[in-house]
């Protein structure tokens, strides 16, 4: 009898041991470089399908004419973005890793670009204070189990330029690499 409780201990043990969250992750950190970009972010779940994502950054734009030099800017970002990690209990049940949200995930992104400071090759350079609303749909995967990971994401919505109090669309496409601590 003792053996027999031993054996199924040592089962359970062994079993909750390799048991993988189903949902999203508690809380997460992590650093991102993208097209014109690096961010600093923080996922926390608000739901086992729902984090919400805030970050802040720095983004870069260039400009060209035919009779004057490129310029350059680099300039904050904040962003906040509840997403929705639709497939990842799923992605789960088929064996598939999960790690630091790696799932499909629907979102609608909150941007704000503050006239704060611009880094750039021209004197007095500003950018107009601006919010985005843009819902986006997008992938985020772990690379080979690591902490690395990349994501792919696109999205249409609106800009408010805040002092021009004018409205535009507006498009975003997400592409980064990443490291979650």
């Amino acid at each position: 009898m003792k053996k027999t409780i031993y054996i199924l201990t040592l089962l359970l043990i062994s079993y909750t041991g390799k048991a993988q969250n189903t949902g999203v992750e508690k809380s997460i950190y992590s650093i991102e470089a993208g097209f014109l970009g690096a961010w600093i972010n923080n996922e926390i779940r608000l739901t086992n399908e729902i984090a919400l994502k805030s970050e802040f950054g720095m983004i870069a734009g260039f400009r060209g004419c035919s009779d004057c030099d490129t310029e350059y800017a680099l300039t904050p970002e904040l962003t906040l973005e509840p997403r929705w990690y639709y497939n990842i209990s799923k992605r789960s049940a088929k064996g598939k890793i999960i790690k630091n949200n790696s799932a499909n995930f629907a979102t609608l992104s909150f941007r704000y670009y503050p006239d704060w400071f611009v880094i750039s090759n021209v004197t007095n350079a500003s950018v107009p204070n601006q919010i985005t609303i843009i819902p986006k749909w997008g992938i985020k995967r772990t690379i080979a189990n690591s902490n690395f990971n990349y994501q792919f994401g696109i999205g249409i919505g609106k800009i408010y330029y805040l002092d021009a109090q004018v409205w535009d669309t507006t498009a975003d496409l997400l592409i980064r690499i990443g490291y979650t601590f």
